[in-house]
Parts: C-alpha cells; structure tokens; sequence
C-alpha cells in the first residue's frame, strides 16, 4: 500500500502514469513473487509449531484458506473465463 501511495504522490501526471504502466505490465511476475512469499512464510509459520487455526487467526483467513496458501494453491475468487461465444444462428424471422 506504501507503493500505491508513493505512485500517487508523484507530482508530474505523465510521470505518474507512466510509472503505473510500468508497475502494472510487470504486474503478474510480481503477483507471483507475492504468493511465492507469503507461501513461504506460511510454511515457516508451520515449522515453529503453529497450528492452521492459529496462522488462519494471525492472517484473517479461514484455517483451510492458510493449507491451501502452504500447498501453492490459489484462491477461487476470479470468476471463471467464458468461452467466447458466437452469435445465434438466425431464424426464419430474421
């Protein structure tokens, strides 16, 4: 969130948005470097002996939320992609 208000605070408008676009085509390599973080600290959560409900807790997620983290799963929340569909075929009426 530090970095989204750092960007806001960039006077110059065309600095700004350039620096977004930059930000956001480099978006999916580090969204991936995100999950790979925090998979990693979940796992160091288990090995000091916490329990799934107790890293659930300390992250405000469910406890079967932070197994699925520990394994590399991710979450279900993006809407599935629709096939793009053709139009209907016209009828007589048409």
């Amino acid at each position: 969130m530090d970095a989204i208000k750092a960007l806001e605070e960039i006077d110059d408008d065309a600095a700004c948005a350039k620096a977004i676009t930059d930000v956001l085509k480099d978006w999916p390599d580090s969204h991936a470097k995100l999950r790979e973080i925090r998979q990693q600290r979940v796992l160091r959560m288990r090995e000091q002996k916490m329990t799934w409900q107790e890293i659930g807790d300390a992250l405000g997620i469910h406890f079967t939320r932070a197994q699925q983290i520990a394994k590399g799963l991710r979450g279900s929340k993006r809407p599935a992609k629709k096939a793009a569909s053709a139009p209907p075929p016209p009828t007589e009426e048409s």
